[in-house]
Formats: structure tokens, sequence, C-alpha cells
């Protein structure tokens, strides 16, 4: 039998793995919807009004007496995190995943610790002791991961699962090397359009941090953003797609279906209450070791159930990207160690002194 402290104690690592599971099979089902030529606009707004659906009551019942009231400040901040986060960040991450694979996609995302650091540092939000063993773990998984991410753009290297089908001697020229030239080019904007997507989720992060502190609701907050992001997304896709009418935002098949209701209530509903209690439970260096999860898992279906080829450049890039990542989080969590041991010095020092204080005291009533 399974006692209660050991259930708890394996819960969050219960709930990471599922989360991962939740993300390969939603990024599955977006690449599969792309594919078949479903306007990215529309997926995000249908995405964002169940979000909105799912979480609204949810975040109503759960914080309604203790959310504080909505300033002119915390609305824009709550405005540019909904732009920034859920419409241009899932646009950008639609384009590279058209233009990849998803495994491709999934490697980038490892990245975001990464970035997230490179970005505080140069903001100041996080110091770097160069010559400690937390800020050499960082600086080489840092070199290590933008290593990967270049060689994950700009080579491509050869198919490990997929043979090239053969084209007749007279087409086999011209049409080879026109197709190499459009997949090269995609390949290219798909992952510029991932980088993107990860310097700008690095960014969105940084962001919350302050409108946390403004409006520290969080299930309310995300279900205010996923409201305003579902009415920003629907604006941009009628400005857009005015001269396509209703044929635009009719859903074609089960596999867009499928998309739409997974993503909206499993990935953005219960996705994220998952990694939320993760977050509460365990802090967000626990979250972010398991990332690699959900690449491995993408992996599986991409070449599985999608048929996807797998490149070398992508399995060195990936290897690299995993590395690093594992890199920068050691050094977080023991630079975290460090400052948690330096607090509880003095404390124990306080301790000590007064412990010496009362045996010095009662020596005294002795005499």
């Amino acid at each position: 039998m399974w006692s209660a402290g050991c259930v708890e104690e394996w819960m969050p690592t219960a709930a990471m793995v599922a989360t991962n599971v939740v993300i390969a099979v939603m990024t599955a089902l977006l690449k599969q919807a792309l594919n078949q030529g479903m306007n990215r606009l529309v997926l995000i707004t249908f995405r964002q009004m169940l979000a909105t659906v799912f979480l609204g009551p949810i975040a109503y019942f759960k914080e309604r007496k203790t959310r504080p009231k909505i300033t002119a400040e915390i609305f824009a901040y709550l405005f540019l995190s909904g732009i920034l986060g859920p419409v241009l960040l899932q646009y950008t991450l639609f384009v590279g995943l058209e233009y990849t694979t998803a495994t491709f996609a999934a490697t980038f995302g490892n990245l975001l610790p990464v970035v997230t650091f490179l970005i505080s540092l140069a903001f100041g939000y996080e110091a770097l002791e160069v010559r400690s063993k937390s800020g050499s773990a960082k600086i080489s998984g840092t070199l290590l991961s933008l290593t990967g991410a270049m060689m994950l753009t700009f080579y491509k290297g050869a198919s490990l699962t997929h043979l090239h089908h053969h084209l007749p001697p007279s087409s086999a020229a011209v049409a080879g090397v026109e197709e190499q030239h459009r997949s090269a080019v995609r390949w290219v904007l798909g992952s510029a359009s991932m980088l993107a997507n990860v310097v700008g989720f690095a960014g969105w992060l940084l962001l919350q941090r302050r409108l946390t502190r403004l409006y520290p609701a969080v299930y309310s907050a995300t279900a205010l953003m996923s409201l305003l992001s579902f009415a920003q997304a629907a604006a941009l896709a009628l400005s857009t797609q005015w001269g396509a009418g209703l044929a635009a935002w009719r859903l074609r098949g089960t596999v867009e279906i499928a998309a739409v209701v997974y993503c909206g209530v499993v990935a953005s509903g219960v996705g994220y209450l998952l990694l939320t209690y993760c977050v509460e439970k365990r802090g967000p260096v626990f979250t972010a070791a398991f990332s690699p999860l959900a690449q491995m898992f993408v992996a599986g279906i991409d070449l599985c159930v999608l048929h996807e080829p797998l490149y070398l450049g992508s399995v060195l890039g990936s290897v690299l990207v995993i590395l690093g990542l594992y890199l920068v989080l050691w050094g977080k969590r023991e630079e975290a160690a460090v400052a948690a041991a330096a607090t509880a010095a003095p404390a124990k020092t306080v301790e000590v002194a007064a412990a010496g204080h009362g045996d010095v005291a009662e020596q005294q009533e002795r005499v």
C-alpha cells in the first residue's frame, strides 16, 4: 500500500510527466491541423475562447475572496500579456511548426531557461559569479545550448529514418535542386520563427513577474489573459480574413476539431493547472528539468504516427541543447543552495549565541 507521504512526494513527478504528454499530443495535433491548411489566427481564436470558458469558472470560485481590484496599470499589463503571449507567441510557434517538424519545435522549447537566464542577466534581474561552480555551469550550458540551436538551424544533415524517393533521370537534377532550395528556405524561416518564439516567451515570463506582484490572483489573471487574447486574435483574424467570409472559420475534418478542443481545454486548461500545481510544490527549476520529456514524446509521435523524417542535425543539435539546459539548471540549483545556506548561517549564529547566553544566566543563578 502507498502511504500518504509517498503519494504526496511522487505526485509532482507524475503531474510533470502527464503535462509533457499533454504538450506532445498538442504539438502533434497542431502540426497536422496546420498541414491541412487551417488558418493560424483562427486556430488561436478558437483555442483562447475555449480556454476562457474552461478557466473562467475555476478562477471565479477559487479566488473570489482573494482577487484584488483591477486598476488601469494591471489592465495594461494583462492586455500586453495577452497580445504578446497567447497571440504573437502562438503565431510564431505555428509558423515554426508548419515550416519544420514537431520534434524540431519541441527541441527549441528546451532553450527557454537559457534564453530567460540571458535576458535576466542583461536587465540585472540575475547575478553571475564567473569564478563559482554555478556560474561556470551556467556559462558552459548557455554556450552549449546556443551551439545546439545554431546546428539545428543551419545544419539539417541526412535523413536517418526515411529514404528519398527516386525521380526519373530527366527530371531528377532540376526537381531535386528546386526541392532542396525550397526546403532549406522553409527550414531557416521556421528556425527563425522558433527562435523568436523562445526569446518572446522569455520576455513574457519577465513581464509575468511584474504582473504577479501587482495581481497575485494567478488563475484569474490567466483567465483574463485568455479572454483578452481571444478578442485580440478574433479582431486580427477578422481583419486579415475579411474576404474569405465564413469559410475561414469553418472547421474541416476531425483533426481540426480535435486540435481546437484539445488545445483549448486540455492543453490550456488541464495542462496549465498541472503545471501550476508542480511550480507551487517543487518550484520552477523542477518543472523545467522535465522539458526534454516532451521532446522525446513528440519524437515518438513524429516517427510512428506522423511519419516525419528525423535528420542528423536535429539529433546532434538536440543533444547539445539538452546538455546545456541541464548545466544551466544545475547551476541555478547550486546557486539557490548557496544562497539558502548563507541565509541560514546568521540565524544559526543567533541561536547559538542565545543558547550561550542562557547557559551563562543559568550559571549566574546557581551562584
